[in-house]
This record gives structure tokens, C-alpha cells and sequence, in this order.
């Protein structure tokens, strides 16, 4: 029964593949990529951070003094590299979502090609042939405008994140009273 299944979708995704031609591959390779770097986000922000958060406070409670220029030192140090490690690829998943509409822009123009290319041979009488050319039009586009919504959304979710975890951090490395 899963096997089956499998097998069908596979179909179903690679008949989607060859309608959209070979501009809807490179963008499913970006779309991989894309989603890729935002698992190690979401990883990172998951196990990783909250660890690396702990040691900070744990390191700052510690302290016997919390108000000289050393210890502010200190602390900015913390924050500064909590803002680099949790910031960590976001704008390379900015750059890639925002590859998407141009890939399926590109394959807009790729599919319109083929179109006028058959229309110059066979005239516009063939509707069937054209179809084809359509297609190859149309469908990298709306992969490629799905998928940039989808990541844009993914973005955002992510940096809104991680801007509450430096918020978070900041609060906690603040001098005990």
C-alpha cells in the first residue's frame, strides 16, 4: 500500500517535472537547498541555541561583579556573537527565496520560446503542439511564486525567532538585583 503510493507520487512529480521543463529542475534544486538551510535553522534554534543560551547565564550569574566597563564588555561579547551565530544564513535563505520568481520567470520566457518556435514552423493551427509550450510556460512560474511565498513566510517566521531569542538572552545577562 505505501509502496504503491510512492510509486504513484513519484509519477505524479516527475510528469510535473517534464511539463514544466528542465527550468522547473533548477528551481526544485534551489527549492532543496533553500529548505536544507532552513532545517539547520530550526535545528539550531531547537537544540542548539538553547544550550548555548544557558552557558551565557549560567557564565553570567557566575560573575561576582556585573557593572564594571570589563563585565559590560563581556556581555556585549555574548550578544554580539548570540546575533551572528542566530542570524547564520538567514540572508542566504532571503537570496534563494528570492531566486524562485526569477527562476519561473526564466522559465515563462524559455515556454514562450518553444511556443513561438512551433507557431513559426507549424503555423498556429497545431493547438496541441502548442499546449506543450504553454505549460513549459506556465507551470515554472507558479512553482516558482509558490515556493517564493512559502519561503518568504518560513523567513520571516525564522528572523522574527531569532530576534526574540536575543531578546531573550539580553533580558537574561542583565544584572541581578
Amino acid at each position: 500500500m505505501a509502496m504503491s503510493w510512492l510509486s504513484n507520487w513519484l509519477d505524479t512529480l516527475l510528469q510535473f517535472m517534464a511539463q514544466g521543463g528542465h527550468i522547473l529542475w533548477w528551481l526544485a534544486g534551489v527549492v532543496v537547498v533553500c529548505w536544507l538551510f532552513v532545517v539547520e535553522r530550526v535545528i539550531y534554534l531547537g537544540f542548539y541555541f538553547p544550550k548555548r543560551r544557558q552557558q551565557w547565564v549560567t557564565q553570567w550569574h557566575q560573575r561576582s561583579e556585573h557593572e564594571s566597563w570589563y563585565a559590560h564588555a563581556i556581555r556585549d561579547s555574548w550578544l554580539n556573537q548570540a546575533h551572528i551565530e542566530l542570524n547564520q544564513n538567514l540572508n542566504l535563505i532571503k537570496w534563494l527565496v528570492s531566486i524562485c520568481p526569477m527562476l519561473g520567470l526564466l522559465g515563462t520566457v524559455t515556454g514562450m520560446i518553444s511556443v513561438f518556435d512551433v507557431m513559426a514552423t507549424l503555423g498556429s493551427s497545431q493547438p496541441k503542439l502548442m499546449a506543450s509550450g504553454i505549460s513549459l510556460a506556465t507551470l515554472p512560474t507558479m512553482a516558482g511564486m509558490v515556493a517564493a511565498l512559502a519561503g518568504l513566510f518560513v523567513h520571516a517566521r525564522l528572523a522574527k525567532t531569532c530576534r526574540l531569542c536575543e531578546l531573550k538572552l539580553e533580558k537574561s545577562l542583565r544584572s541581578p538585583t
